[in-house]
């Protein structure tokens, strides 16, 4: 059986580094980008096909994937007379590989049912090295016939592939699993930040901290750069935790829940990303948490 033909939208990092992955696996691609031109032509320099716009990307697709930054960018791509929805095949597959709101994502859906086709959320785990190597975690979720019709394909993207449920239940686990890593971020940046101030090695305090259950590998993301510099191991830019953290109490405040523990993380989040820390990596929160005194008088 020959290979399905893939339409991807949204060649950022992590976008880029999965059309490489699925031009190195044989697959055919039609491409359509948003702001960096440099993923597109990369994939079109490997032979993808650059489409106008997204009905013209879908109607040339087997299976269309997204990978946006938020839930407006997917929902524009998806809707309107040249969205997605307009030219999706019958019995198309189409995936949305971000970090989405899970309403967003069931209102989505029911539009693609009544288009004949079918819609998975399956947002991702690790980084863009892992997409380009193929070994991401899928978080995927959805009608489980679709889902094991497109298996193959996403065998090739990840290592660790789900499927977890009704459509909406990838976004949903994806908003809780991010709220505990940043919230931990947060935390762990603090805490180096306050060892400094009261004039206590950020070594010494790893050392101990690490020897009990607190050790976690958030933990060690924190630290490779809080006492080795090297903010690449957690390569998240605060930005973008701070719009999953937003979404987590979002989604919570619809489901009629209460989160408490968010709120602390979202102001941290926030503040950083209206000052300079907007595109920096979340281990250098440090450097924001340190910059914070107390002003007396």
């Amino acid at each position: 059986m020959s290979k399905p033909h893939i339409g991807f939208i949204g060649l950022g990092l992590m976008g880029s580094a999965m059309v490489q992955r699925l031009l190195d696996c044989g697959y055919r691609l039609s491409v359509l980008g948003r702001r960096s031109r440099a993923g597109v032509e990369a994939a079109v320099a490997r032979g993808a096909q650059e489409a106008a716009n997204g009905r013209e990307l879908a109607a040339a697709s087997d299976i269309v994937m997204l990978c946006m930054d938020t839930s407006a960018s997917v929902e524009a791509r998806m809707f309107g007379e040249d969205g997605v929805i307009a030219g999706l095949r019958p019995g198309a597959v189409a995936i949305d590989f971000g970090t989405s709101l899970p309403s967003s994502t069931r209102r989505i859906g029911e539009a693609v049912a009544a288009a004949g086709a079918v819609y998975l959320d399956a947002p991702l785990g690790r980084t863009p090295a892992h997409g380009r190597e193929g070994k991401l975690n899928i978080m995927c979720a959805g009608e489980e016939v679709a889902f094991r019709r497109v298996r193959p394909v996403l065998d090739d993207l990840g290592e660790n592939v789900f499927h977890l449920g009704p459509l909406g239940s990838g976004h949903t686990i994806k908003l809780i699993n991010n709220f505990y890593a940043m919230t931990t971020v947060c935390a762990m940046a603090e805490a180096f930040a306050m060892a400094d101030r009261a004039g206590v090695s950020r070594q010494a305090l790893y050392d101990v901290m690490a020897a009990g259950p607190n050790r976690s590998g958030m933990m060690d993301f924190m630290k490779a750069y809080a006492v080795d510099g090297d903010p690449e191991q957690l390569a998240f830019a605060v930005r973008n935790a701070r719009k999953d953290v937003a979404y987590y109490a979002a989604m919570a405040e619809e489901g009629g829940g209460v989160s408490i523990m968010s709120g602390s993380t979202k102001l941290a989040l926030s503040l950083a990303d209206s000052g300079a820390f907007a595109e920096r990596k979340v281990p250098e929160l440090v450097d924001f948490f340190s910059s914070l005194a107390r002003r007396e008088g």
